[in-house]
């Protein structure tokens, strides 16, 4: 996908402020967070949204919350809490067409959220 950021992000064309990489996935702070921390996770295979995931990706969905966990740990929030969202289309907020899964935390969090 020639014009999609996060895919650039991927191959290293941007630069983003990463906190934590991996064969499968690369995660990086938001530009406009929500939170004190706000940190997405995005597979290296591009996938325009959930509504694509195929069964064989079953597995690359289970590393971004694994790596969610992790990019947990390193900023202080598993213990005090974190939550992750993953939108699905522009309805949802969704506004980069690359999945991607939101970490968010410091502050309390809010129900319901939107």
């Amino acid at each position: 996908m020639t014009d999609c950021l996060f895919c650039k992000m991927v191959a290293g064309e941007i630069r983003p402020d990463v906190v934590y990489e991996d064969d499968a996935v690369l995660a990086f702070r938001d530009i406009n967070p929500q939170a004190p921390t706000h940190v997405l996770v995005v597979p290296r295979t591009h996938i325009a949204t959930i509504n694509d995931l195929e069964p064989s990706h079953a597995e690359l969905v289970g590393r971004l919350y694994l790596a969610a966990r992790e990019v947990a740990r390193r900023e202080g929030l598993a213990e005090r809490g974190y939550r992750t969202v993953m939108n699905c289309n522009a309805e949802a907020g969704q506004t980069v067409f690359h999945l991607h899964l939101h970490v968010l935390g410091g502050r309390p969090m809010k129900w319901p959220p939107g």
